[in-house]
């Protein structure tokens, strides 16, 4: 029993958070959907982009939570403060400079990747990629800073201001995406929900500061001027982040190309992959929590060089994440179309929605190996393992056989996401096996 009790007192605040995280894409996809499946593509296509490099910066993130919750496992509190502070002074370092960089090869990305898309949607995309890359620093910074609270086992703060950035976020998002008379502000579109999303994540960014200066739960950063790097620090952080890093890019890069296969299919196939992300957002909710939960509480076993209790406790995850995900997605098969319509007034695109939603309800039974799995690996410190995988189910199975399901035999959408479902399998199989020796807890930092 005190394994549930651990494991829920961690995991109920990151389920909040995680909630209002997914919240603050899912209402801006809602609220643009009424203005046209155009708007809804573009903002699909341009997330494709995004979490690319939103998945680099979590990924960077899991080396601070990883080697925080060694140090803090050990007792090393006055090291784990340090870490925080050379943590988020060289994630900021590499998020601006992704941002200058992508900044500049804007529009050349989005032809590149959606030309063969209609000329509005294109048009959408390319308004509403030049405000969100703007905010990268300040997502770089919100990862990484709640993960390094996580990684002290506090995870009611990032839950805090999550949900009040997300509140931020919805009233904003109504507000510019259509307009208030009555304030005489005039209906912004799609720039409106990228002006909101914006706002939002500098209010979280600028609240996570402060908490950090004031100090949360074994963190404070006391002086950031005069900074000096810690080489050693550094390398703790990175030998895990990298990895992570890489395995997300990989595995994000695989999304995006196959984002390229969807554009081929049309609009109404960009849409209804979208809005089904999306909702599938709401699905995941108790696994990516869960996720979270299993980095920060194996690496604090492993910390404490309890090896029996990191073993169960990911087990235990895998399982309580698969229980929750098949009820979760049981509930949205009836109503599939119900939820869709919220997104859109499209025939062709609820249909589609419906299709995809139905065929999750059943995939998720091999979610949780593939993702929870992963991220207590990651916890130990596994992370070239998980990357190695992440590149054999993506590039090898996710994007070969969706071309020749999605493409060449003509099955659609449906045939991108049963390739997805493929990937899923295979890796969670690869975890599982690694997770059934003693490879994977050879990887200590501390």
């Amino acid at each position: 029993m005190l394994i549930r009790k651990n494991i829920l007192k961690l995991a109920i605040p990151i389920m909040v958070e995680q909630t209002f995280v997914m919240l603050l894409g899912v209402c801006n996809t809602m609220m643009a959907g009424h203005i046209g499946k155009e708007a809804v593509s573009a903002i699909g296509m341009v997330d494709s982009i995004n979490n690319l490099f939103i998945a680099f910066f979590a990924a960077l993130s899991v080396g601070a939570t990883v080697v925080v919750a060694q140090e803090i496992g050990q007792g090393y509190t006055k090291r784990a403060n340090e870490t925080a502070k050379q943590a988020i002074v060289s994630g900021i370092a590499v998020s601006v400079t992704i941002t200058l960089l992508l900044w500049i090869l804007r529009i050349p990305v989005i032809n590149f990747l959606y030309g063969s898309a209609e000329e509005l949607v294109k048009s959408d995309a390319k308004l509403y990629i030049e405000f969100t890359l703007l905010t990268y620093p300040l997502i770089a910074l919100d990862q990484i800073a709640n993960g390094i609270l996580r990684g002290t086992g506090d995870t009611k703060t990032p839950m805090y201001i999550s949900m009040f950035m997300n509140i931020v976020n919805i009233i904003l998002g109504y507000t510019l995406i259509y307009g208030v008379d009555l304030l005489h502000i005039h209906p912004f579109g799609i720039m409106g929900a990228a002006m909101a999303i914006a706002i939002a994540r500098t209010i979280g960014a600028i609240i996570i500061i402060i908490v950090l200066i004031r100090g949360s739960k074994n963190i404070k950063i006391d002086k950031i001027y005069p900074f000096k790097f810690n080489l050693k620090i550094q390398k703790d952080i990175f030998n895990i982040g990298i990895p992570a890093g890489m395995e997300q890019v990989i595995f994000q890069m695989g999304k995006l190309l196959v984002q390229v296969f969807i554009v081929t299919m049309g609009t109404a196939s960009i849409a209804a992959n979208a809005i089904t992300m999306s909702i599938t957002q709401i699905i995941n909710v108790p696994g990516n929590a869960l996720c979270l939960a299993a980095t920060t509480l194996v690496g604090q076993y492993v910390g404490r060089d309890d090896i029996k209790g990191a073993k169960s406790t990911l087990f235990y995850l895998a399982k309580f994440a698969t229980v929750c995900l098949v009820t979760v997605g049981a509930i949205f098969v009836p109503i599939s179309g119900w939820v869709a319509s919220f997104y859109t007034s499209d025939p062709e695109v609820i249909r589609l929605t419906s299709i995809l939603l139905e065929s999750n309800s059943i995939a998720v039974l091999f979610w949780a190996s593939s993702f929870v799995v992963s991220s207590g690996l990651k916890g130990a410190g596994d992370t070239r393992y998980t990357m190695l995988t992440a590149f054999i189910g993506m590039w090898i199975f996710r994007i070969c056989l969706g071309y020749v399901l999605g493409i060449l035999l003509k099955v659609g959408i449906l045939g991108i996401w049963i390739a997805m479902y493929t990937d899923w399998c295979v890796r969670g199989t690869m975890y599982l096996i690694r997770l059934r020796g003693n490879k994977w807890l050879k990887h200590r930092l501390i």
